[in-house]
């Protein structure tokens, strides 16, 4: 159906995404026809029906397929002379059209498309006297800080409010000189030429200097003349999502009580850079109104704090209201005396909610200037908030449970009857759902020595420093109880694979051997001996679970303490059986055993297939399909991961290609790394071997590597990563949010996109806490320009929840299983039937 009065506008580009790209921004303007062609052949048949246009756009990648597009569009007599503009890839080596047409790069499409082509239709259509002055505004995404200046001398014009607010000065900017607003960091004067991200100081009217970075374009018109549009980014917003996510990392560590709460407040204010913080709690059937909990300045002098059932801010939030002011003119709330008597600018005053989204407390966050960083300075206090809920909850849990007899009062765990209690509903959950669970039975080594040498009150001092490392040590939803004595016990729920138990294990045995620091200043050492049954593998009864796992605790004792051990019915057929399976798998390939399956990975926002993760699975000849999560370890310990690994890359290389020709859709392959494949010296080549051998882009190739992999383990891996990045293919950091060091990764790898583990993706619905670091991690992966896929969605609610907070990728069975190559090609030709048929009804 066609638009009376819009512009026709062909699309012809062969890459999917940037066909999509200009789609979106196009038809979002609502004012043009779009006909789109993503071949030379499928161009020539839409031209032969000679639809009006007035407008080509073409990608610019240099491809032969564009070339020979350009030279059809040209044969038509109809479109000999139409105007056409140019999409250039971004990246250093990208460069312009030699003719002189008009051109954009590939990441400004959605901000500035619609504008250019509405510009070059009118230019193109309209008689010259009447063109009106080009509004040079459309460089810049909406809310950037901007200015346009004349070319001659630097001279600005016209500035943003953005812009003015960033230099805190009253006076508007118009007549002010380029080099009097931006230094650039490499000396260069004004007016610099075109250029993107260039580094600069921004001055304040105020003195004051702002890091940031400047895009520059340089626009000639025969009516405005040449000017200059400048945009700005202030990079003190990205060093706060760095420092905030830090933050996030180690949050969750600190306890619960008074001294971990206080603990938790200072480091907010230290991470936000803040100059107050202030947290209530407000439980409902406490008397006396709000009482403080933690309270931080780091403001000059010494403030007066005014009682919280006086301040109007704590009175809206326990009604469940939150307040956001950020100091940029928006979101003024009525006077209140602490604000004041603080004074801050800008701060955040949110209510602390319990699962059932009651008041428990109020959590108040300031400073006493504006916020710049305002979008990550609010998502940051959030995140900490639902922390500071999570534990005022859990402490009035522990009341209540103290009152009813269900907690043990020294360390405050639930005791032995709430244990078995919730041990038996997890089982219950367990058997409906199929989840598998583990349970550690914990015991203090020498702990008989401790209280007859030194005393029980250092014993109980060592068992409450126990505890509080237990429960730091495991997630939220994770169940930490005082059994009996000196022993523990843990139930670690929602476990995708065994490695993660032993992960943990490995963490809490660690997290022991660190002195305990008793409260007459000594230091006493305290190790624990730990051992493990899963649920239903080696028990589906709570007892028996329990007896097995004291069994390998002693078996843990037997060889040394101060570690762990699985249960394992016969330790010496146990070691058998794995001895025999590595025997197998090592001529698992020969024998043509070894399978690789495909996840799809599919876009938040249309949910069609953007990529796939390759899996490699063993089908043993006898015992069938074997879990990864038990022969992958056995591959890595006796080195076999190298040889299988350099199959599932050359296989699943050869078959993305294949894909490629077939569909020719640009699909993203996912193949895992080991931290032994990433200690071969010749890994690079390995890859780039492939690449050639099979044809595969290397732009299509992204290689996946485990955040539990750390610089420590593989001590030339920033290296070894940055020999793969040259050849052009992708690097993406897997289970993001498990490991000890998500910040560094962040900072030193070259990494494009970072997928968060399904064991948050999971709890989403379920833990709040969780919730939260996922949300948190999103919007800071993208402001350290890095993709985001979410592992393990399974439910319409991981789903809404991942989309609504702007998760850019999803993977997980709610879209598809893990499929062998042959399922996995019929679901690609099953998409192109649907697409094919949607295309013929849009055109009937």
């Amino acid at each position: 159906m066609s638009v009376p009065d819009a512009s026709g506008v062909l699309i012809f580009t062969p890459r999917r995404d940037t066909r999509r790209a200009v789609f979106d921004a196009l038809d979002a303007d609502g004012g043009f026809v779009l006909l789109s062609a993503r071949d030379a052949l499928q161009l020539e048949t839409l031209l032969a029906d000679a639809p009006p246009l007035q407008l080509a756009v073409v990608g610019g990648d240099g491809s032969d397929d564009v070339r020979l597009g350009l030279r059809i569009l040209r044969s038509f007599a109809a479109y000999r002379d139409i105007p056409v503009m140019y999409l250039v890839p971004d990246g250093p080596l990208a460069v312009a059209p030699d003719d002189g047409a008009p051109w954009l790069r590939e990441s400004a499409i959605a901000a500035e498309l619609a504008q250019r082509v509405r510009m070059a239709v009118a230019v193109d259509t309209t008689p010259r006297a009447s063109v009106p002055a080009p509004d040079f505004r459309f460089a810049f995404d909406a809310g950037a800080a901007w200015v346009i200046a004349t070319a001659v001398d630097g001279c600005i014009v016209e500035a943003g409010g953005a812009m003015q607010r960033l230099c805190a000065d009253d006076a508007p900017l118009h007549g002010r000189l380029l080099r009097d607003v931006f230094s650039m960091a490499d000396g260069a004067a004004w007016p610099v030429p075109d250029g993107d991200g260039l580094a600069c100081m921004m001055r304040r009217a105020d003195g004051g200097e702002i890091p940031g970075e400047v895009d520059v374009r340089h626009l000639v018109d025969e009516v405005a003349g040449h000017r200059v549009a400048v945009a700005f980014r202030d990079l003190r917003s990205g060093d706060t999502a760095a420092r905030a996510l830090s933050l996030l990392s180690v949050l969750d560590a600190c306890p619960s009580d008074d001294e971990g709460l206080g603990e938790a407040a200072a480091m907010l204010a230290d991470a936000l850079d803040l100059d107050a913080v202030g947290v209530w709690s407000a439980l409902p059937e406490a008397d006396g109104g709000p009482q403080v909990v933690a309270r931080i300045w780091n403001g000059p002098g010494r403030v007066e704090w005014a009682d919280a059932s006086d301040l109007p801010v704590v009175k809206l939030c326990l009604a469940g209201e939150a307040l956001v002011h950020l100091g940029d003119g928006r979101g003024e709330v009525a006077a209140d005396p602490l604000v004041e008597a603080l004074g801050l600018r800008a701060f955040v005053v949110l209510p602390l909610l319990d699962e059932r989204r009651s008041p428990l407390g109020v959590l108040l966050a300031g400073r006493r200037r504006p916020a710049s960083d305002g979008r990550v300075f609010e998502l940051a206090l959030r995140a900490a908030a639902a922390r500071f809920s999570a534990a005022l909850e859990l402490r009035r849990a522990r009341d209540q449970g103290r009152e009813r007899g269900l907690v043990d009062t020294l360390t405050g765990l639930p005791n032995r009857l709430l244990f078995h209690d919730r041990l038996d509903t997890t089982i219950r959950e367990a058997e409906r759902t199929g989840e598998l669970f583990a349970v550690l039975l914990v015991d203090l080594d020498r702990f008989k020595g401790i209280n007859d040498t030194l005393g029980h009150a250092v014993g109980d001092q060592v068992l409450t420093a126990v505890a509080r490392r237990l429960r730091a040590s495991v997630r939220a939803s994770d169940t930490v109880a005082r059994y009996a004595g000196d022993e523990f016990t843990v139930v670690l729920r929602h476990i995708i694979k065994r490695e993660d138990v032993l992960r943990i294990a490995e963490k809490i045995v660690q997290a022991m051997e660190a002195p305990l620091h008793l409260d007459d200043g000594s230091a006493l050492q305290a190790t624990i001996s730990m051992g493990i049954a899963y649920f239903p593998d080696d028990a589906v009864e709570g007892e028996l679970l329990l007896r097995h796992a004291d069994e390998a605790m002693y078996g843990a004792k037997s060889l040394g303490r101060n570690n762990y051990q699985v249960y394992a019915a016969n330790v010496d057929t146990a070691q058998q059986q794995q001895g025999e399976l590595k025997a197998h798998l090592r001529h698992a390939e020969r024998n043509g055993e070894l399978r690789v399956f495909y996840q799809p990975q599919v876009d938040a926002a249309s949910e069609d297939i953007v990529g796939m993760e390759a899996l490699v699975r063993w089908e043993h000849p006898q015992l069938g399909m074997i879990s990864p999560g038990f022969f992958i370890p056995l591959a890595e310990a006796s080195g076999l991961i190298v040889p299988i690994g350099e199959w599932v890359l050359r296989t699943a290389c050869a078959q993305a290609k294949a894909w490629e020709d077939t569909y020719g859709l640009g699909l993203r392959l996912g193949v895992n790394l080991s931290a032994v494949q990433l200690m071969q010296p010749n890994l690079a080549g390995v890859v780039a071997s492939a690449l050639k051998e099979t044809g595969l882009e290397p732009a299509q190739l992204e290689l996946e590597v485990t955040e539990s992999i750390s610089v420590k383990t593989v001590p030339h891996l920033v290296e070894t990563l940055d020999a793969l990045h040259a050849l052009g293919c992708r690097i993406a950091i897997d289970d993001f949010g498990t490991g000890a060091a998500s910040l560094d990764y962040l900072r030193r790898l070259p990494a494009d996109r970072i997928k968060i583990d399904q064991s948050f993706v999971r709890n989403i619905g379920v833990d709040p806490d969780d919730e939260a670091i996922v949300r948190a991690t999103i919007e800071m992966a993208h402001r350290l320009k890095r993709g985001v896929v979410a592992e393990g969605v399974e439910i319409e609610q991981h789903l809404q929840f991942l989309r609504a907070n702007g998760c850019d990728e999803l993977q997980g069975y709610l879209f598809c299983r893990p499929l062998p190559t042959a399922g996995f090609d019929k679901l690609l030709g099953e998409r192109e039937r649907l697409v094919a048929e949607g295309r013929a009804m849009a055109m009937a």
